[in-house]
């Protein structure tokens, strides 16, 4: 598959410090094993390759099913038709762990609302706190 296919973009990349702490958690430094930055600039190719290739067979599969939001449901599917299948129990727990955090998110709710102060009130709040921060770094 090529980069054409894809409509590609050579702007497309994944965090190069997250991909490292990544690593690091797999490969401790205790481990003895380092990663090369071309090693590291190698798996970022990969791993966007990789999620390319899986987002537009879930893309395809949606589009057969007549549906605009690519679901969870369809990256499994384009996991399983791509025969990456044995990564499915993974993507379902990621799922689950990520609406479970979602839940937590919803139930903190919305802190002006929980306030009880009227919006004039916190601005009033606000100008005195940073006020009082300059008044201490003066």
């Amino acid at each position: 598959m090529s980069d054409h296919e894809y409509g590609g973009n050579d702007d497309l990349s994944l965090p190069k410090a997250t991909v490292q702490k990544i690593v690091s958690e797999i490969l401790p430094a205790s481990s003895g094993v380092s990663f090369s930055k071309e090693a590291r600039d190698l798996l970022i190719e990969c791993c966007v390759e990789f999620i390319t290739l899986v987002s537009s067979e879930a893309n395809e599969i949606s589009e057969k099913e007549a549906k605009k939001t690519i679901a969870c449901d369809h990256i499994t599917k384009a996991l399983d038709t791509l025969g990456f299948d044995e990564y499915i129990p993974a993507v379902l727990e990621a799922a689950a762990q990520h609406k479970e955090t979602q839940k937590v998110r919803e139930k903190r709710g919305n802190k002006f609302e929980e306030s009880g102060m009227t919006l004039a009130e916190l601005e009033e709040l606000q100008r005195q706190q940073f006020e009082a921060a300059r008044e201490r770094h003066a």
